[in-house]
């Protein structure tokens, strides 16, 4: 019998996949598909201070190998994400979910943090510091100093399982210094990576942008992605203290991304592009390819092949 089973810290789930906030876990009523899917697990969008619209459409275009967007951080606020996590836990004390929160500044993540913190929330909180497509907004984690500053007003009164979600990085010494401040910390996991930012598509009948927002230029998912992504899981694991756990996203199209991203070290992957496309029916097609893999090799469980990739002598 194949399992998928995996964990992050004391939480256990019965499938090593799950959505990337932003894909389909904008109203309740997608979350509550996504709970109902074969996913081991739901993150739901990444929650503001206030609710927020997002940039303007067009905003989203799929791609030959993937899809490239600027949304904005179009969301329903925290307290709608609170709202539903609590009931959701009522009504589902054996499954833990990922709630997910992005501050527009340093100042945010502290209100964020401090409201959660005071709430009956159980699960794991993700703290966004990569959202790359906010006009005028850089990508938080690209500045130690900031991050630094952050991490420490969160963890002086955040006590409850938390983790953040990162950026590419693109530099060795990059994931010395990032590695370096986040072991640090009491993290429970990282995701890693956010969408490619910024690219730029353009659409040969009209010689125009693809989307609407910052002239056209946007974060890149899909296959465009899954070499940054195996590279920032591989170096994060071989960086990272072992209890701090890798929730592994970019470039999944296949059964055999997701192994691949396994093999470089995550415990659990997530579904952005393809989730988009194909909807919920990807996270059963995904799992049987997996499952396909493992069984040729002779795996029966996640722990035969995680972070055992080898490389050339």
């Amino acid at each position: 019998m194949t399992s998928l089973a995996t964990q992050i810290g004391d939480f256990h789930f019965k499938n090593v996949l799950m959505n990337a906030s932003g894909v389909h876990c904008m109203t309740a009523a997608e979350l509550d598909e996504l709970a109902a899917s074969p996913a081991g697990t739901l993150v739901t969008k990444s929650g503001t201070p206030n609710a927020r619209p997002g940039n303007p459409e067009p905003r989203y275009q799929a791609l030959t190998m993937g899809s490239i967007n600027s949304m904005g951080l179009p969301n329903k606020g925290l307290d709608y994400y609170l709202d539903y996590a609590l009931a959701f836990q009522v009504k589902h004390p054996q499954q833990p979910i990922f709630m997910s929160v992005a501050g527009m500044g340093p100042d945010d993540y502290v209100t964020l943090a401090q409201k959660i913190q005071d709430s009956d929330f159980t699960g794991l909180t993700e703290f966004n510091l990569s959202c790359p497509n906010v006009p005028g907004k850089p990508q938080i984690a690209y500045d130690l100093e900031t991050t630094e500053q952050i991490l420490d007003n969160i963890f002086r009164l955040f006590k409850k399982p938390a983790g953040v979600k990162l950026p590419p990085f693109f530099d060795l010494a990059q994931f010395d210094q990032m590695a370096a401040l986040l072991n640090r910390y009491p993290l429970q996991f990282i995701n890693s990576i956010n969408s490619l930012g910024n690219g730029l598509m353009i659409d040969p009948a009209t010689d125009t942008t693809v989307i609407r927002p910052k002239g056209g230029f946007g974060g890149i998912g899909g296959a465009y992605a899954k070499p940054i992504a195996l590279a920032n899981v591989r170096a994060f694991r071989q960086r990272l203290r072992a209890e701090i756990a890798i929730i592994g996203t970019g470039g999944v199209n296949t059964g055999r991304d997701v192994y691949d991203l396994i093999l470089c070290g995550a415990d659990m992957v997530q579904l952005g592009t393809v989730l988009q496309e194909e909807g919920i029916p990807a996270f059963a097609r995904l799992s049987q390819e997996l499952e396909a893999i493992m069984a040729t090799k002779g795996y029966t469980q996640l722990a035969d092949f995680k972070g055992q990739l080898h490389t050339i002598a």
